[in-house]
C-alpha cells in the first residue's frame, strides 16, 4: 500500500463514505486536531513521568482519540456502518483518574502558569490542543450532528490532562507557579 495517493493534491480528501470535501471543511479541522491532540498525547506516553503517573491510561486515550476521528470522519449517511464507539465509562474512567491524582497533589487554590517541568508543559501544550479540538467538534456539531459523548469526552480530556501537568510537576518536585495578577 502506498501512502501517497495524489487524490488531495487539488486541496479535498475523502469521508469515510467517499464524498470528497475540502481540506478546509468543519469536519476536516475536527478530526485532524484530534489526530494532533493524538500525536501530543505519544510525546506525553514518551515521557519518564509516564511510567509514574498516567502512562497506561494515555494508550488507552489514544485509543479514543482513534475512535472520535473515525467517527468524525464518517459522512452522517453511512454512520450505520459499525464503527468503535466511546462509552460512559471512558469519561468516567478519566474521572477517576483524576481524583487518584488529586489525592497526591496539592489542593488548587489559584490559576497557575503553565511550565516548570519539562513534561508538565507538554502536558498543557496538550490540553490546550485538547480544548481547540473540544472547539472545532463544537463548531461541526452546529452544522452537522455529533455524538453528545465525543463533546463530554474531549471536555474531560482537556481537565485530566491539566490535572496529569500537575501531578507530573509533584511528581518531578517542581512548584507550580500560581498566576498573580496585576490590580
Amino acid at each position: 500500500m502506498k501512502i501517497y495517493t495524489r487524490t488531495g493534491d487539488k486541496g479535498t480528501t475523502s469521508l469515510l463514505g467517499g464524498t470528497r470535501v475540502a481540506k478546509h471543511h468543519l469536519r476536516i479541522e475536527a478530526y485532524g486536531t484530534v489526530d494532533e491532540l493524538n500525536s501530543w498525547l505519544g510525546l506525553l506516553r514518551d515521557q519518564p513521568l509516564s511510567e509514574q503517573v498516567g502512562g497506561e491510561l494515555l494508550k488507552e486515550i489514544q485509543d479514543r482519540l482513534f475512535t472520535i476521528g473515525s467517527n468524525l470522519a464518517m459522512e452522517m449517511e453511512e454512520s450505520k456502518k459499525q464503527l468503535p464507539d466511546l462509552h460512559q465509562e471512558d469519561i468516567v474512567r478519566l474521572e477517576a483518574a483524576m481524583d487518584t491524582m488529586n489525592e497526591d497533589i496539592p489542593p488548587l487554590r489559584s490559576f497557575v502558569l503553565p511550565g516548570g517541568q519539562v513534561s508538565a508543559s507538554q502536558a498543557h501544550v496538550a490540553r490546550t490542543v485538547c480544548r481547540r479540538a473540544e472547539r472545532a467538534v463544537i463548531a461541526l456539531d452546529d452544522e452537522e450532528f455529533v455524538p453528545a459523548l465525543v463533546i463530554q469526552y474531549l471536555n474531560r480530556l482537556s481537565d485530566y490532562l491539566f490535572t496529569l501537568a500537575r501531578a507530573w510537576t509533584h511528581a518531578a518536585g517542581a512548584e507550580e507557579t500560581p498566576w498573580k495578577p496585576r490590580v
